[in-house]
């Protein structure tokens, strides 16, 4: 859950409330037995306590150096050396709400970085899928590939997927090709953000995959560091 102040569920243009236009859509197009399937997996996750074992406010950050899909590398402590870091993990292209939430924050890329900030997305899928994802939602924000989920791994927020809904990951959306890892695991999309000592400052995580940081309040987790 958010560490930091909520969303405004009533705003029209907010994060928040496409992800529920979103959640409601979907409540209209499947059948309410494959909906309560994939809601119970989302309670199976949580039951896992993942939420609570997870990098907190207060804990350092982890260190890594990832590649693009310009295959350059990047090492987070030189990004975070520099000024704040937001790092923010997306599921894959294959997710609605992940890329609702990446064009969303796409739009206040202007204001994190005028905030001193950098944003940095961390994705377990391939890089000609996130660039592929990148493309399609007009993304110019630095995608790196976090390879197996090794630093989502160590940020405590890797889970295995439940039986119940693992067919759909493994054979609808090819989960296996996109990240090319047999693992039958996700990283929850999770935000952070990351002071110039290395220090969490904000956490968002939520075991509910239809969940996110509201790019307002990490906007405004940035301007706090200022």
């Amino acid at each position: 859950m958010s560490q930091f102040a909520s969303a405004d569920e009533s705003s029209t243009s907010s994060l928040s409330a496409q992800l529920k236009e979103t959640a409601d859509n979907s409540s209209k197009r499947y059948p309410a037995e494959v909906l309560q399937t994939f809601q119970r997996g989302v309670e199976q996750v949580r039951a896992t306590g993942i939420e609570e074992s997870a990098k907190k406010v207060g804990d350092d950050a982890i260190d890594a150096t990832l590649k693009g899909w310009d295959q350059n590398e990047v090492t987070l402590s030189d990004v975070w050396s520099e000024g704040p870091v937001i790092l923010m993990w997306y599921r894959g292209g294959w997710c609605p709400y992940c890329n609702l939430q990446l064009r969303a924050m796409q739009k206040q890329l202007s204001a994190i970085e005028g905030a001193g900030a950098k944003l940095v997305v961390l994705t377990p899928e391939v890089p000609e899928k996130a660039k592929e994802t990148a493309e399609a939602n007009d993304l110019e924000m630095l995608v790196l590939h976090d390879r197996k989920s090794e630093v989502a791994r160590k940020y405590g927020i890797v889970f295995d997927l439940p039986e119940s809904i693992l067919p759909v990951y493994r054979d609808k959306f090819q989960l296996a090709k996109r990240n090319d890892n047999d693992a039958m695991e996700l990283p929850l999309a999770a935000t952070y953000v990351i002071d110039t000592n290395g220090k969490i400052t904000y956490a968002f995580v939520d075991a509910d995959y239809k969940k996110r940081a509201e790019p307002a309040d990490v906007v405004a987790a940035v301007k706090k560091l200022q």
